[in-house]
This record gives structure tokens, sequence and C-alpha cells, in this order.
């Protein structure tokens, strides 16, 4: 298929074939075959789905070496597919399908000599991230990299924040009757009593910082108690931590290590903590080719300026960005405020310019890369 008559229609449709397979997390093995196919079409070399999922294709020649990168999971939960005006609804129509459906269609764009784009669709970034890590460990030769996520295309993504999870398991001596509660300490109380202070102290002196540099700590999980009439005596919290660029993840669990010690000298209760998760945050450098190139391609199609931003999410760019030391960015069309909702929807004019500036971007890119190397 000759890849200059991909018109907006095929775009379109092929966005709206993605959406009807349902893909939540470690199960996206339709999603890649289908996209195995799709490449095939549009003529990528080196077609294959790796050991944990992922699929990886490349297209093109010559430098600057460019990975593409879009996951191919969803979060659980269908959404029925169609079409209403502009809007095309479905799981995964803003996160991050039409970010990772837009990459395709630039990348089959390239033509030999004008750069070899690395095109990858990941397995798993809603959940642990196991596509990422599998690729980042690899180390290979990339000079950029560009990972798809809804920013919206008049903003491109520089920064997000870190991540620490951490279990938290607080035990009593005892239990009691309900009907004597005194006789006790009350685990789920306790957690209570800690979670509030947690989160006080950890949060602390953080006055007049945006949301983007704020550190915040939010409980997402419970669970405690054996009976409705008796006092608990064991109850584990999950708590979510999200550090800003200017923090990391050591001086957090540092903080959190003498925090807890506290509460629970103070409180007279056993606490043991053990972190589930640690991802350091990740800013990229603002004035790289990459940055450069995506401003070009924004004024191309848009004639404005993109605002570079930092999210407060966190994202399979941290886990590459922090290992490989490239220049990198997150980008693509779709409303944030749309992932993850009862109801995802994506505009269909936003998508298709979306591809026109991925487009842009990877020529102004090449330019910018060939110049730098002179």
């Amino acid at each position: 298929m000759d890849t200059h008559l991909v018109t907006s229609r095929f775009a379109t449709k092929m966005l709206e074939k993605a959406l009807r397979l349902y893909t939540p997390s470690l199960s996206e093995k339709p999603m890649a075959e289908f996209l195995a196919d799709k490449c095939d079409d549009l003529g990528f070399d080196d077609i294959q789905i790796d050991e944990v999922g992922n699929l990886i294709a490349k297209k093109g020649s010559g430098s600057p070496k460019i990975m593409l990168c879009g996951h191919m999971d969803v979060v659980p939960g269908k959404v029925k597919v169609r079409k209403e005006g502009d809007s095309l609804y479905g799981r995964g129509a803003s996160d991050a399908k039409a970010p990772l459906m837009a990459m395709l269609f630039a990348a089959a764009s390239i033509e030999n000599n004008s750069g070899t784009i690395t095109f990858v669709g990941a397995v798993d970034e809603e959940g642990n991230a196991i596509g990422i890590k599998n690729i980042v460990k690899q180390k290979w030769d990339i000079d950029y990299a560009i990972f798809g996520e809804p920013s919206g295309i008049k903003q491109v993504t520089i920064a997000y924040k870190g991540r620490l999870a951490i279990n938290l398991k607080i035990s009593v001596e005892d239990s009691s009757h309900a009907s004597a509660p005194w006789l006790s300490k009350n685990a789920i109380q306790e957690s209570a009593i800690f979670a509030i202070e947690l989160k006080e102290k950890l949060e602390a002196g953080q006055e007049g910082r945006t949301k983007g540099m704020l550190l915040t700590v939010t409980m997402t999980e419970i669970k405690g108690g054996t009976s409705h009439n008796v006092t608990p005596r064991e109850c584990e919290t999950t708590y979510d931590i999200r550090i800003p660029v200017d923090m990391n993840c050591k001086s957090v669990e540092q903080k959190i290590a003498t925090v807890v010690k506290e509460i629970s000298e103070k409180r007279g209760v056993e606490a043991f903590y053990s972190i589930l998760d640690e991802t350091e945050p990740f800013e990229a450098e603002h004035n790289s080719p990459l940055v450069r190139a995506f401003t070009l391609g924004v004024m191309d199609v848009e004639h404005s300026r993109p605002t570079l931003i930092r999210k407060t999410g966190t994202g399979d760019m941290n886990v590459l960005g922090n290992q490989w030391n490239i220049p990198v960015v997150t980008y693509g069309p779709g409303d944030p405020h749309e992932a993850h909702t009862i109801d995802e929807k994506v505009s269909i004019e936003e998508y298709l310019k979306g591809i026109e500036i991925l487009k842009k971007t990877l020529q102004h890119l090449k330019r910018l890369h060939d110049k730098k190397m002179q």
C-alpha cells in the first residue's frame, strides 16, 4: 500500500478498528497482531512481537534514529465504540490509541534516508510497565524518543512526576468485643491516624507550588477487620505518592521511614511498610532538537507555539528517560481528562491534525539533527 495514500478516512477507520479491540493490560495480543498486520501493509520492516508482547517495527533508513512508542493496553471497562459528529467514542480513544495510531501513520510516511523510525506498541503501561522495562534493559541505538499519550495537540509534555506506592500494615496487640472497645486498640482507627499524619507531614511546606510541582500523598486502598462486632487487630493500607521533578524517591522514602517510626512510637502500635512501586520523576531538556522540532511542527499546522507542560501523572517516559539519557517527550492527540472516563472519546479532527503535526515534526527533526551533526 502506498503510504502517501493514507487518507483521513482510512486513518479514522483504522482508529475505530483499534478501539473495537478491547485490550486491558496484559491482554494486548489482538492489538499487537492488528498493528503487525497494518505495519506490513504500510511497508515497515523487521516486524516482530517480542517475548513480553510488545510490537516492534522499523521504517526508513539513515539518521536520526527515532523511537515512536505508544501503549496498546487500556484501563478496564468497556465503552461502546461509536461516532457522534466529530467525536469517536471507545475505551482507549484518548488514552492512548489515538496517539498510538497517529504515530503509526506518521511513521509510515518516512522514506529511506530521511531517518530510521522504530515504532513500538508497548504492553502494560497502565499496569506495571513490563513492556517499556523490557525495552529499556536492551539499550537500543536511539537518538530521540517520543511517547504517545494524550496531551492535546498544542501541548508537549516535558516532565512527569515520579511515583512511590507503599503498603502500610498496622498491628495492635489484642482485639476485643465491639461492645467494650476500650479494652484494646483498633487497627483501622490507628490506620486512619497514620493516614492523616503521613499526608500532613509529607505534604507540609509546599505553599505556592503549582500542581505539577506538588508532592501528593493519596490513600488508595484499605483492608482490615475480621468480623462486624470485633475490633480489628490488623489493617493494611496502600498509598500512592507522586513526586515532583525537584525531589527523588530516596529522599521521600527516608521521610516516610522517619514519620512512620514517629507515629508508631507515639501511638504504641506496630507499623510495617513495604514499597510496591518506585518510579523516579523525569524532566526532559527543554531545548533539545526534539522539542524544537515539535515547536515547529505544531506551528506548521496550528500556527501557534505549543506549551511545554509538566504533568502530574507518571508514564513510560520516566522509565526510559532516566535510563537511556536521550532527548524524549510525550505527545499525542486527545484530551488527557478523557482518559479512564466512563465515556471516553477523542476528537477526530484533533487525531488527524496530530498525524500531520507528527509528520512535520519528524521532517524538522531530521533537518535539525543533521545540522547539529555537521
